[in-house]
């Protein structure tokens, strides 16, 4: 009996002596977790079609189906910190008949716990445009714009320079509050907006759901839902875009833009589906855009004195399938 009482005892003694030196850490000895090299590099590349090209709720396109395609380095310093570069493409359809936008971009992304930020600066090019002006090529104010202006008119009136590239500067941050949801707000400004000579900042706010990756079982199919509220503040533009009324320049109206859609994922491939709208009238789009296929219907404004209205800046759906890969993440 004595024997079976020592031996119970030293059988806890020893489950005892086990329990106190796993709560110690420097006692446990396991097998080191295999060494995995950091490698800094990545780099994301892709490209979309879509039915309809709108930026800041104003068609690029001439509401036509554009395709746009992207390639973009990235060093990640940290896991926290990640410098970047790139290059993207989009077609178009604008009144100097530029031949595409072609946008070199560059910045940094640290992150911080939940917040994501991100700071750079964005260039818009646009090659291939010819100087849609008219008439002897002196504007309000009484400035010659060139030979090349003179002998090119649009049917409806507006005019367009033949180089509209211009910059803008950012500043973006993303707040992932949970699993499903993230929160974020973004600021952009430039000195001269599509190089007009009217200053230009645009801020939002955005937000998105993304479904639980049970809610279409194991097909592989995922769901999100989002939308942006933004407003884009503008100043006023050059002699080149003058009335008899403002000679030296017009102020652009400042405007409100929204856009909420659904999107479905599948592997690297995503279909969004869009709709988007601004509160411009059609006048002062017009003046903003001078939209080539714009007619006269009555849409007059300050800064719209001949009544030719465009439809670019009204409501619009937009369906766009892409597909975006990572090195990294999709190749290795």
């Amino acid at each position: 009996m004595k024997k079976a009482i020592l031996s119970a005892a030293a059988i806890l003694a020893v489950g005892v002596s086990s329990a106190s030196a796993a709560d110690l850490a420097a006692k446990v000895y396991t097998k080191a977790p295999p060494v995995v090299a950091f490698d800094p590099w990545d780099v994301a590349f892709g490209a979309a079609i879509m039915s309809d090209y709108v930026f800041r709720g104003i068609t690029q396109s001439n509401h036509k189906p554009s395709v746009t395609a992207y390639f973009e380095p990235r060093y990640n310093v940290t896991k926290d910190l990640q410098l970047y570069v790139g290059s993207s493409f989009e077609s178009i359809s604008f009144p100097n008949r530029a031949a595409a936008e072609v946008d070199i971009y560059g910045g940094i992304r640290p992150t911080f716990g939940a917040f994501a930020f991100d700071f750079g600066v964005w260039g818009y090019l646009y090659p291939g445009g010819t100087c849609q002006f008219g008439g002897n090529g002196v504007d309000f104010a009484g400035n010659f714009q060139g030979t090349e202006c003179a002998t090119n008119a649009l049917v409806n009136g507006n005019v367009l320079k033949k180089d509209l590239s211009f910059f803008e500067g950012y500043a973006k941050v993303a707040y992932t509050v949970n699993d499903m949801f993230t929160i974020g707000a973004n600021e952009y400004y430039t000195p001269s907006y599509l190089n007009s000579g009217a200053w230009g900042n645009y801020a939002s706010v955005t937000g998105k759901f993304t479904a639980p990756s049970t809610t279409f079982g194991p097909s592989g199919v995922g769901m999100y839902v989002s939308g942006e509220f933004g407003r884009q503040w503008l100043g006023t533009s050059d002699s080149f875009y003058g009335t008899a009324a403002f000679p030296n320049g017009i102020k652009y109206k400042d405007y409100n833009t929204w856009n909420i859609g659904v999107g479905f994922t599948y592997k690297v491939f995503t279909l969004d589906l869009r709709y988007s709208d601004t509160d411009l009238s059609k006048a002062d789009c017009n003046a903003f855009t001078s939209d080539f296929t714009a007619t006269a219907n009555g849409s007059f404004s300050a800064i719209n004195p001949t009544g030719v209205g465009s439809k670019w800046c009204g409501s619009t759906f937009i369906a766009k399938l892409s597909a975006d890969v990572t090195l990294q993440s999709n190749i290795k």
